[in-house]
């Protein structure tokens, strides 16, 4: 049975994903108890919880304020996610079934549709998804809600603007297949970790490097 706390956290964190509460909401438990008809407690502790995942701020005089985004934290939970997600891709490839495979080849192809139709939106869910695919079976269940967290919040912050140097996104899809042909040939765990870690690495550096005026590497 899900407890008063649980529906409190997911209630605001689906508003803010969705953009109910956006960048600067400020979150009065007065209101919510109203609105939702849940008690004062649950919701302190749902906003003491999302204070610790990143998605409020919980500041001294004012309240809870939903977190304002940008390109620095993007950049700094990719960063997060090539390492945590890297290691979790190493040690699911062993148990991902071919439907799994499968799958993620789709998702990479329609990644690529998406690209040509000029979706930044539809390509950023794919990669998501293609991410979280690859991570899902490794097997420590507090490791894979940490990658499928950030790659939500990452999510939110794309809302606003879609961080893609030019070139970027068809590198990426580039490297994905790389990454599939990887575990199809039971490759090592340190090389599939490496290559999935570099991989969003990649994104972080050519980011920061179109933003700054300097060429590619």
């Amino acid at each position: 049975m899900t407890t008063k706390a649980e529906q409190s956290f997911q209630i605001l964190k689906e508003r803010i994903m969705d953009g109910t509460y956006g960048p600067g909401h400020r979150l009065v438990i007065d209101q919510l108890v109203r609105e939702y008809g849940i008690s004062s407690v649950p919701w302190r502790e749902s906003l003491r919880r999302l204070e610790a995942e990143g998605w409020v701020e919980i500041v001294p005089n004012v309240g809870a304020l939903v977190r304002t985004f940008d390109t620095d934290a993007w950049q700094q939970g990719l960063s997060l996610l090539a390492r945590v997600g890297g290691y979790a891709t190493a040690l699911s490839a062993p148990h991902l079934t071919a439907d799994d495979l499968a799958e993620a080849h789709a998702l990479n192809r329609r990644m690529a549709e998406a690209l040509a139709a000029f979706d930044p939106t539809g390509f950023g869910r794919l990669n998501r998804e293609f991410h979280e695919l690859l991570a899902s079976r490794a097997g420590d269940r507090r490791l894979v809600a940490m990658v499928r967290n950030e790659w939500a919040r990452l999510e939110v912050i794309r809302k606003s603007a879609f961080w893609y140097a030019p070139g970027r996104a068809e590198a990426s899809i580039a490297e994905h297949a790389a990454i599939l042909e990887l575990i199809e040939s039971a490759a090592e765990a340190e090389v599939i970790e490496t290559a999935a870690r570099q991989h969003e690495l990649r994104t972080v550096e050519a980011v920061t490097s179109y933003e700054a005026g300097l060429p590619p590497r």
